[in-house]
């Protein structure tokens, strides 16, 4: 029988945490071929990986036996490197525990239990709408064993095993809140990797990695194999965010602004009172749901979702001067998501741009130029496309590769700008590019939702220089709406979507994300994916070839068009990219 663990320390936490890491690391693989797609760019497990390494690998910096700053490491290191949706939610769930603990030099049962909870709550708190059947419910439900178990054991090893079984049993269920997953038969990739990093975590405490594998805790090992019974006729569901609003009522929304701002904390007591963040977040939490607040010793930085701005605002004018204000009315956001008119504004975003008081790298703010940009690209002939529209940083990335929060930061920062615009031109990028948004310092960064590569070379057109920064945005935003993009690649494995009947090695076409044709020949998939994509015609079509297009395919392609589509201009450019053969737009 094992010897009791009844506390962990920061050198437990850093065994957990290597664990953890290398245990994700050698199952990365099985986490992306649960990708609802057949395509081969199944990369959350890639991306979950990288995140929890960066997080290993400043925690390997910073050792210490003190658990709340070998967390406070890890959660630095994580944040830094979350790539992709799952990467960002992970350095969330991991932000809450090493806040839960920091004080502390080690943790009792229940304290952990806590910490996971605390991790949960602020990764919920990080997303705007969260979906459930997601990374997100996975961690609840096994954060929730946790605390209820803890009242039962003081054995940290026994209560981790028994909140692992609980998400394992929580991860089975995912197909039941996401109706892609169960149409496809799979689980959420996400929650699978979070709970490879748990498994890790309990190998470390009872020394035997074989002994953990969920067969011989008790439960089910969850693969990527259909489910048990038939797979359910609905729709397919998208992950993208614009797809799961688009399934909510406006008047649902409960606090309709979402404000951002940072306060500039004042010496002393102000207005009689001196700053204490828990009691700040205390009375924030009154006006509103959503609510981020993460400080330094100087700085502020304040994300809530409030039906009367002005009245946090207000609050928050006790502890110091107010900067970076940004205020966005997400009903009317909401609106024009359900609407889809061609000529409606995404947006009432009002934007106050920052007093660039710091000297961003050693100079003044006089030298900095207005507006700078940063695009995320795959392949040599679409980043010199970014580079010929004025693109200041092209960072290599997409599908396959997502760029680090990090990454994303630091392109932004060697721009001598006061405002950077971020294309991250993948809707799994587009999570880690406004976490890097709320981490740059010294200049204004704002997001474009762009999903493809398409949409951010639309977005980048539509900037103007003379504008103003909220009317670009809106511009740009906008510009992303009136394009349709598709990609043709190869499938990965079987499957049936949407009542196409997909085979790997068959060629397949996706219009904004949904699969729409598939066939053996290359050709064909392309005619097929033609007649979805130009249903309602186009003025334009523009055609990416990729790195393994042959320039035969492309002219055949070519003359396709050009004999069933003569009314349309058409233009083809060498992309490069990898993975996709072709990637198109219609405008």
């Amino acid at each position: 029988m094992s010897k009791r663990l009844n506390r962990i320390d920061g050198h437990v936490f850093y065994r957990m945490v290597m664990s953890g890491a290398q245990f994700l690391q050698d199952r990365a693989e099985n986490v992306n071929a649960l990708n609802v797609f057949p395509v081969p760019d199944g990369d959350t497990g890639t991306n979950m990986g990288m995140s929890v390494a960066s997080g290993a690998e400043e925690l390997k910096k910073r050792p210490s036996g003190h658990i709340g700053q070998a967390a406070e490491a890890f959660a630095k290191g994580l944040l830094m490197g979350a790539r992709g949706n799952s990467g960002v939610i992970l350095s969330q769930l991991f932000r809450g525990f090493a806040k839960a603990v920091q004080d502390q030099a080690d943790i009792d049962a229940q304290q952990f239990a806590a910490a996971l909870q605390t991790g949960v709550d602020t990764a919920y708190k990080a997303v705007v709408k969260p979906v459930e059947g997601t990374i997100l419910t996975v961690s609840r439900e096994a954060a929730k064993m946790a605390v209820a178990f803890s009242k039962r054991t003081p054995d940290v090893a026994e209560l981790l095993r028994e909140t692992v079984k609980k998400g394992y049993e929580a991860l089975e269920k995912t197909p039941d809140y996401l109706p892609v997953l169960k149409q496809v038969g799979v689980v959420d990739a996400g929650g699978q990797g979070l709970l490879y990093i748990y498994d890790g975590f309990l190998a470390a405490l009872v020394g035997d990695a074989a002994g953990i594998a969920p067969e011989a805790a008790g439960y089910t090992a969850v693969q990527a194999q259909p489910l048990a019974g038939p797979a359910a006729n609905a729709g397919l569901r998208g992950k993208e965010p614009k797809r799961a609003q688009a399934k909510l009522a406006t008047e649902d929304i409960e606090h309709g602004y979402c404000t951002e701002f940072m306060i500039k904390l004042a010496p002393g007591p102000n207005q009689g009172q001196t700053f204490d963040e828990a009691q700040f977040r205390k009375q924030l939490a009154k006006h509103g749901d959503s609510l981020l607040v993460a400080c330094t010793d100087e700085l502020v930085k304040i994300h809530i979702h409030a039906e009367q701005p002005g009245d946090v605002m207000n609050l928050a004018m006790r502890y110091g001067e107010l900067t970076r204000i940004k205020i966005e009315n997400m009903r009317e956001q909401h609106t024009h998501i359900l609407e889809q008119e061609e000529h409606e504004t995404y947006g009432d975003g009002i934007e106050v741009a920052p007093e660039l008081t710091l000297q961003h790298a050693g100079l003044p703010a006089a030298a900095l130029k207005r507006y700078g940009l940063v695009a995320v690209s795959a392949g040599s002939g679409i980043s010199d496309i970014f580079r010929s529209l004025g693109v200041d940083e092209v960072l290599f990335g997409g599908q396959s590769m997502n760029p680090s929060t990090e990454q994303i930061v630091q392109a932004a920062e060697r721009i001598q700008a006061e405002t950077v615009f971020v294309l991250p031109n993948n809707s799994n990028i587009v999570m880690a590019a406004r976490q890097a948004a709320d981490m740059t310092e010294g200049k204004t960064v704002i997001v474009i939702p762009s999903k493809s590569i398409p949409q951010g070379i639309a977005a980048a057109l539509a900037f103007q220089e003379q504008s103003d920064a909220s009317a670009n945005e809106e511009q740009m935003t906008q510009a992303t709406k009136q394009v349709k993009s598709a990609q043709v690649t190869v499938a990965v494995r079987d499957t049936e979507m949407d009542g196409i009947d997909v085979k790997e090695g068959d060629y397949i076409g996706l219009v904004d994300g949904k699969i729409v044709a598939s066939h053996p020949e290359l050709l064909r998939t392309c005619g097929l994916l033609l007649e979805s994509l130009l249903a309602d015609g186009a003025e334009v079509i523009t055609v990416y070839a990729g790195e393994d297009a042959r320039q035969e395919q492309t002219e055949r392609l070519a003359a396709l068009i050009g004999e069933h589509y003569p009314d349309s201009e058409l233009e083809i450019h060498d992309g490069g990219q990898p993975l996709y053969h072709y990637i198109l737009s219609a405008e």
